[in-house]
């Protein structure tokens, strides 16, 4: 019996009688289930406008910060950032094709690879990052909510006392006031949510745009910042840093590589989200991570300091119109990538370990609680500890997921999924008790070689490459396994 259909464009869905056999198994919920073909709409434009909208967010603009803090030049902490992003968008694409060609999400796709119930590992690995990210732009988008407020309301910094852990009472209802904006809008479902990030993405380039040019203009030119020479002596010196900052950047997407199936499954084709992304991401986060060293290098003329922090530097401007404009742009700007790079998956994800009982709504509300218990404040106190600690760190293991997916897809199976069993609890990606023993030991083995300078000193030089160490040691050993143990037979 026949239960998919291909399209002559590629793309497969399900028979309405497969459709209703995988909705009587334990795997299937309606926020999991394939997308129909008819209902996937996304373009080139809905894609490009995606990556721009979550670019353009504070911390591409202050990641060059820890770059030249850590000794580069302007020219190196941009060379560096625009090589990571070119890395990182070859395993992005990969993994966004099974997306678009079956119209699946991330932990179902992981299905294929892991087990029916050993996809539940690498999705709640992803999700947990996914809930310090959250935690993290919600603090941000939550102290421009505060900035906006003191601008407007006088007084309102101490209106309600002294606070705790060095924050006012009024940072913590700032704080809480944007994270449930945050979950008001999943709750609203990701049509909402592509409004969003269609006029996010133009407007926030403006309003940034507008903010170099007052920089330049009160500055009379672009500051001391870009005359500045890197502080490394030798090539040597320069390569022990530029590894583990190569590292850290493409780890800051290493999230979304995983994940993208989570968007691309609404798409119309897959040279529309391809060029999307391709066009979209390595140019936005060049170009906005090169305003924000233009305008900080300027802050040095205008106010003797260099001020990275863009919420920091406007809060000093005298027009509460001016700061009133400013702050909603970074609300907007925080609030597009918050909801779509670190909700959309760990809902998903979630759903995924307990498809009868978690929702995607519910999934949403899990990650916004667990990104506040992840305690963001703490995370972003120190610029360098969030590259060479947090982004360094958690590379590698998502990396190791990254090789184990690839290989799987690309080349076991040459992008051909059962896609009916994706779904069933006995069907072909049961392998032994829900599990693939290959890709567990690949992806395991892939985190124990690139975490391991963490605890033995011998292998430190491995833990710099973390997110290349994870990916090819998980991508090989994944090949090697699926050749020696092939498991169950595989429909061509």
């Amino acid at each position: 019996m026949t239960a998919e259909v291909q399209h002559p464009d590629g793309r497969v869905e399900l028979t309405p009688e497969a459709r209703a056999r995988a909705r009587l198994s334990s795997l299937f919920n309606e926020d999991l289930a394939p997308v129909p073909v008819k209902h996937r709409d996304w373009s080139t434009y809905n894609y490009a406008a995606l990556w721009i909208s979550m670019a353009h967010c504070i911390p591409t603009y202050m990641m060059a910060s820890g770059l030249i803090d850590a000794g580069m030049d302007w020219k190196q902490a941009l060379f560096t950032i625009l090589l990571g992003n070119i890395i990182v968008l070859v395993p992005i694409l990969l993994n966004s094709h099974p997306g678009t060609k079956y119209g699946i999400p991330f932990p179902v796709f992981a299905r294929a690879s892991f087990g029916t119930f050993g996809s539940n590992l690498p999705a709640l690995m992803r999700a947990l990052v996914a809930c310090g990210w959250f935690g993290i732009q919600a603090w941000i988008g939550g102290e421009a909510v505060q900035t906006l407020f003191a601008s407007v309301i006088p007084g309102w910094a101490i209106m309600l006392g002294g606070g705790f852990l060095g924050h006012t009472t009024t940072e913590w209802l700032s704080f809480m006031l944007f994270w449930g904006l945050n979950i008001a809008i999943i709750y609203r479902g990701m049509n909402l949510l592509r409004l969003v990030e269609n006029w996010a993405a133009p407007f926030v380039l403006v309003m940034t745009a507008a903010l170099v040019g007052w920089a330049y203009d009160a500055a009379d030119g672009m500051g001391p910042l870009l005359a500045q020479k890197s502080r490394f002596a030798d090539f040597d010196s320069f390569w022990k840093v530029f590894v583990p900052s190569l590292t850290g950047m493409v780890g800051f997407w290493a999230t979304l590589s995983l994940n993208m199936p989570d968007f691309t499954r609404f798409g119309r084709s897959q040279r529309e989200q391809a060029i999307g992304q391709t066009v979209a991401l390595p140019t936005t986060m060049f170009v906005f991570a090169a305003m924000g060293v233009f305008i900080t290098s300027a802050t040095t003329v205008i106010y003797g300091q260099p001020i990275w922090d863009p919420i920091k530097l406007v809060a000093k401007f005298d027009s509460p119109v001016v700061i009133a404009i400013s702050m909603f742009t970074v609300v907007v700007a925080t609030l597009s990538v918050n909801i779509a790079a670190n909700v959309v998956s760990p809902a998903n994800d979630f759903a995924n370990a307990f498809p009868r009982f978690i929702s995607f709504k519910t999934g949403g509300l899990i990650t916004g609680i667990l990104g506040i218990l992840m305690q963001p404040w703490r995370l972003l106190a120190d610029p360098s500890g969030y590259i060479f600690t947090w982004l360094v760190g958690y590379s590698g293991g998502l990396g190791s997921i990254g090789g184990v997916l690839i290989a799987d897809y690309w080349i076991v199976r040459r992008t051909r999924l059962n896609l009916e069993d994706l779904y069933l609890t006995h069907g072909e990606y049961h392998y032994r008790g829900g599990w693939n023993p290959a890709g567990a030991a690949a992806m395991l083995t892939g985190c124990a070689l690139a975490w391991g300078g963490l605890v033995w000193s011998p292998l430190r030089p491995l833990y710099d490459y973390g997110w290349f160490v994870g990916f090819g040691a998980a991508f090989l050993l994944y090949l090697a396994l699926m050749r020696l143990f092939p498991g169950p037979a595989r429909k061509q």
